[in-house]
């Protein structure tokens, strides 16, 4: 019988896996000098508010609470009401919906080339 990768992966971070890699990500963060998302906030912070922002592996979606654009949050499991549950390789976002895409530390999983296809799909053209 041969399982779906998301399927398994999905159902594993559910249960246990999800709280032990976000205490672990808070920990480690505790001892860096300056956070990445902090940097990305304050650069969305010097832009144009109007830009639409997608964060793709946003976690506790603290970039969506710290900025006043609007910001789609994905993770791959929500524990917060302004978190969307998806495979970041396929979003509900229509195409051509997001001026700026956000992966902050969350390009580790194994179909992240599919991340990067949705999130071409979804980004604006000039």
């Amino acid at each position: 019988m041969k399982f779906s990768t998301l399927a398994v992966d999905k159902e594993y971070f559910e249960k246990d896996a999800f709280k032990l890699c976000h205490a672990g990500y808070l920990e480690q963060m505790s001892r860096w000098p300056k956070l990445l998302v902090d940097v990305i906030i304050e650069w969305l912070n010097s832009r144009d508010y109007n830009l639409v922002v997608a964060d793709f592996g946003c976690g506790d979606a603290r970039l969506a609470k710290s900025i006043r654009n609007e910001v789609f949050s994905f993770n791959l499991v929500s524990n917060y009401l302004i978190v969307t549950a998806c495979n970041m390789a396929s979003t509900p976002l229509p195409s051509s919906s997001v001026d700026v895409a956000v992966f902050c530390l969350s390009l580790m999983g194994t179909d992240y080339p599919d991340y990067l296809k949705e999130t071409h799909g979804v980004l604006k053209t000039q």
